[in-house]
């Protein structure tokens, strides 16, 4: 597996990984028409996002987006294709992310986590639940906010 920058012209691939990645978690047809737009990345936001794909040979497998900057980054996205969840492709994703939050010299990465997404960043990524923010596509749900601590003077 490889990682390596995203290209603006993938954006309609990747909001396909997303929204296959969101649905692997069993979400009603419902549900997913409403996150539609949220999962859904265009090729001018592509060019001035900070992101990441991984590739499997040829096949992209995954990716990871993250914005903002000292002293608080965000994973804003972070989707892999349902069948290689399991598989360390999130994990390495995630280890890129957060170095890209280390290199801007950020104190902390912040996540707005999916819940059913929550025990990879808790249990295997280290990060902290610190409260709840509300869904961009759902009125009324919240998700768990979650925070990863990084080591100042990265």
């Amino acid at each position: 597996m490889q990682i390596r920058s995203a290209r603006p012209a993938e954006a309609e691939l990747l909001s396909g990984i997303a929204l296959r990645s969101k649905a692997y978690w069993g979400y009603a047809d419902a549900f997913m028409a409403a996150c539609r737009d949220e999962l859904t990345l265009d090729a001018a936001a592509m060019e001035q996002a900070w992101a990441v794909v991984a590739e499997d040979g040829e096949r992209v497998v995954g990716f990871a987006t993250v914005t903002g900057g000292p002293p608080e980054a965000q994973l804003d996205m972070l989707f892999v294709e349902p069948d290689v969840i399991g598989r360390g492709v999130g994990r390495a994703l995630f280890a890129r992310a957060r170095g890209r939050a280390e290199e801007l010299g950020c104190r902390r990465l912040t996540i707005d986590s999916d819940p059913n997404a929550e025990p990879f960043y808790l249990l295997a990524m280290g990060a902290e639940r610190i409260g709840f923010t509300p869904s961009g596509s759902i009125p009324g749900r919240e998700l768990p906010l979650l925070a990863l601590e990084l080591p100042q003077g990265s």
